[in-house]
């Protein structure tokens, strides 16, 4: 009885190891994830009111849609946020450069995000949020539950590449031949699950190899992941809907 109240407190104190021979202290390495998730949770919500704003308002995506200038200004928009990683890298621990990098890569990561979803149903984007949502949370507690028990998921990194790579070529051979609605379904499932993969290694790495300075990159790590499984579900929702 004594021994369950005491593992009771030594959980809720964030005192228990997060997944065996764990070396460092489990109260640091806790105040960092939190730190990690506080900051994925602004960047989605900042995320959601960017793309709200570009799909109500109508006259943005017309702009973007029958304007010269608003494809100029949406290929600078696509290529922002690459841009952004580059003196993010630099910056990454000076404060508050380093927030204000982050908040300029999830603005305009945001706005093409919007840009998308102005010209998808709204059917089609609330079922890719839903299983969105309960895709990360599930995934995310079944890394915690997993890592506390032994297992190790270092190892999905080599092929988790090598799938991106397949992927990128694939999305570059579908714009130069299009191939039609069933390969458009398949490239979104592929995507769907290789982000899934994401997900559950980059967790694993946020639990136990993250240094403590690196939270921005752990931040944006995730946030990618996530930001890509949904437009991944969204491509397959678009497609079995058209």
């Amino acid at each position: 009885m004594w021994n369950q109240a005491y593992r009771k407190d030594d959980v809720e104190a964030g005192t228990r190891p997060l997944y065996p021979a764990m070396l460092e202290a489990p109260e640091l390495r806790w105040s960092f994830i939190r730190k990690v998730y506080s900051i994925i949770t602004i960047q989605l919500l900042l995320t959601i009111a960017v793309a709200s704003v570009v799909v109500t308002v109508h006259p943005i995506s017309h702009f973007f849609a029958t304007t010269s200038a608003g494809l100029g200004l949406y290929i600078v928009l696509i290529i922002t946020p690459f841009i952004t990683l580059c003196p993010l890298y630099y910056y990454h621990q000076k404060h508050p450069v380093n927030y204000l990098l982050l908040g300029i890569f999830t603005v305009s990561l945001a706005f093409t995000i919007g840009l998308t979803c102005a010209f998808t149903s709204g059917k089609v984007i609330l079922e890719a949020v839903i299983l969105t949502t309960a895709v990360v949370i599930s995934l995310t507690l079944y890394t915690f539950w997993a890592a506390r028990r032994g297992q190790d998921f270092n190892f999905l990194g080599p092929f988790l590449f090598g799938a991106l790579i397949v992927l990128l070529v694939f999305a570059f051979i579908q714009i130069l031949f299009p191939l039609g609605k069933i390969s458009v379904m398949i490239y979104g499932c592929l995507a769907s699950i290789i982000f899934c993969g994401y997900i559950v290694y980059d967790t694993d790495n946020l639990i136990k190899r993250y240094t403590y300075d690196e939270y921005i990159w752990a931040a944006i790590s995730l946030y990618l992941d996530i930001i890509n499984l949904f437009l991944s579900l969204l491509t397959v929702f678009r497609a079995a809907d058209n």
